[in-house]
């Protein structure tokens, strides 16, 4: 049976830069829950979400359709934003958010990536910028449609100076709403776990497009060099990685599965290669960690044209 709503947080006011795959789903979810949803986009965009709503057809909460307001960029208080688009995207999108505008409120960016919130502190008041990563497969169908296809849907809250009640509140309202969240104290790690699983997964798939199952098998030399190397970079970093329990991981994952990079790609879309491969060998160039094997495939990837 599908899961019913908890009953409702303190009703919050929040705005959703994005309101593609994953900031749909947190946008449908949310309005379902009672709080006051605000959905940032193009013009076209926002005058759909503005006239249906946006529709979820989800298993795990069910198929049901949510009311939400919607404009072209912040004009009112919110007491949080989620930034949800790509960070291919994430400049453009940030024009949509003037820090006037957002005053006092959290700036929580679920984006790929370790280098977005040096990028965002610096625009934005520091101790209200809250990284955070979200563990979900969802996919915008059209504008205001949304499927969500995996069994679950987490989030791990964190904000290194951000006051932790408002963490707190926010993180109530979203399992609330919906999905399991919690807030842990080492930003860091946080980002850094995700990008230790995410890296891999995604640069194998997108150079060799080819579904998890595949490559797993047929390149599991590479993949296995690949955790190794993200590892070694995320222990450099200060966050703890497991290379073992990774890899059994991606065994564990349905053969069928694709990165979000390699449904970009596929889609001719532009990819968050800077964002997640780029990111890693600066950040292995800073600590001298050798990734020979993360270099070849992020070098390939970019002559191929990605």
């Amino acid at each position: 049976m599908p899961n019913s709503p908890h009953a409702p947080a303190p009703h919050l006011t929040v705005a959703v830069l994005g309101p593609g795959g994953v900031g749909g789903l947190l946008a449908a979810l949310l309005s379902r829950s009672g709080h006051r949803v605000v959905c940032l986009a193009g013009e076209e965009t926002a005058r759909t979400l503005r006239a249906t709503g946006i529709q979820v057809r989800s298993a795990l909460f069910g198929d049901f359709t949510a009311p939400v307001d919607a404009d072209t960029a912040l004009r009112e208080p919110v007491d949080a934003c989620l930034v949800t688009v790509k960070a291919t995207a994430l400049d453009a999108a940030l024009t949509r958010i003037p820090p006037a505008a957002l005053g006092d409120a959290l700036l929580v960016p679920f984006l790929n990536g370790v280098e977005h919130p040096a990028l965002l502190r610096a625009r934005y008041a520091p101790d209200r910028v809250a990284p955070s990563v979200i563990r979900v497969e969802s996919t915008r169908t059209a504008p205001g449609v949304i499927e969500h296809t995996s069994p679950f849907a987490e989030i791990d809250l964190t904000g290194a100076k951000v006051p932790r009640p408002r963490l707190e509140a926010l993180a109530e309202a979203l399992t609330a709403a919906g999905p399991a969240t919690r807030v842990l104290d080492d930003e860091t790690s946080v980002l850094w776990a995700k990008m230790a699983f995410l890296a891999p997964f995604a640069l194998l798939t997108t150079r060799y497009a080819l579904p998890l199952g595949e490559a797993r098998t047929r390149h599991r030399e590479e993949l296995a060099s690949l955790v190794a190397e993200t590892a070694a970079v995320s222990r450099a970093c200060g966050a703890p990685a497991d290379p073992a329990q990774a890899l059994a991981r991606y065994d564990a994952f349905p053969p069928a599965a694709k990165s979000s990079m390699q449904r970009d790609a596929e889609a001719g879309r532009p990819l968050e290669l800077d964002a997640i491969g780029g990111a890693l060998l600066r950040a292995a160039d800073r600590h001298g960690v050798p990734v020979p094997v993360t270099a070849r495939i992020v070098r390939e990837l970019r002559e191929a044209g990605r």
